[in-house]
């Protein structure tokens, strides 16, 4: 009896210490954050194009040809709207995509949620909460991915630079979508127009990791094709195709 408790009590202290098996179910082949802008330069307008246009590229038949090519045919996303410096809101929590119904099942609740926030900008507040769902995600897989859509510069909260080089060294992968204006704010102009336009500013500040880049659309109609690409270059963890008429796009920078 005395050796079999001692028995119970070496498995036990086995069990307790040795790391939880990961289940298969619990794999994926990537963690993606959708980090969409929602600060008040993004007006109702750019709002929708997001919305509709995270929701529609998701079902697209080329994005889920990509999905399911994996090893383990499926991704993780998470969507989330930011705005100022404490103003970041989860908005669909982890999700397991990998057929066409739970791409559906995902894109309708980011259809039907009311709009966060019409706030200032802080890129590096959406990054840094993009980290922290990263860091607690359910699901497990080697690659992470933020991928920030956004139509101006950080102007609130910490800087950009930090934030992004904390979560780059911490493995993760940042990619961007510019929404570009087509004139400048005019309370502000530089905020949409900086100086080098919007996508250098992207790519010299907020994007960074292993072929990381930033996509941008010249115009509405653009930006849904521009996203597709995006997703299956992030998605297939390959370059992106050669962009289209009307689209742009800038890899992350060498020399820093």
């Amino acid at each position: 009896m005395i050796k079999l408790l001692r028995l119970i009590a070496i498995v036990s202290a086995f069990l307790i210490s040795a790391p939880a098996l990961v289940r298969a179910e619990d794999r994926v082949d990537l963690l993606l954050v959708l980090a969409a802008d929602v600060s008040r330069s993004v007006d109702h307008a750019k709002f929708q194009l997001q919305r509709d246009g995270y929701a529609a590229a998701l079902t697209n038949p080329r994005v889920l040809d990509a999905i399911q090519s994996g090893r383990n045919r499926r991704i993780a996303v998470a969507f989330v709207e930011w705005s100022g410096a404490v103003s970041q809101k989860l908005v669909v929590d982890w999700t397991a995509v990998g057929d066409l119904a739970s791409a559906e099942n995902f894109g309708q609740q980011v259809r039907e949620a009311p709009r966060s926030f019409a706030d200032r900008t802080s890129i590096s507040a959406g990054i840094d909460f993009s980290m922290s769902l990263l860091e607690r995600s359910p699901f497990i897989s080697e690659r992470r991915t933020i991928d920030v859509s956004g139509d101006g510069t950080n102007n609130s909260g910490r800087d950009v630079v930090s934030a992004r080089d904390e979560a780059v060294r911490q493995g993760v992968t940042i990619n961007g979508l510019v929404i570009l204006s087509e004139t400048p704010l005019p309370w502000n102009p530089e905020h949409t127009h900086p100086p080098g336009g919007l996508v250098e500013y992207y790519r010299r500040n907020v994007i960074g990791g292993p072929g990381a880049f930033v996509m941008a659309a010249e115009n509405f109609e653009t930006f849904g094709k521009a996203l597709i690409g995006k997703l299956i270059a992030e998605i297939a963890g390959v370059d992106p195709a050669a962009p289209g008429e009307g689209i742009s796009i800038a890899h992350t920078r060498t020399d820093r």
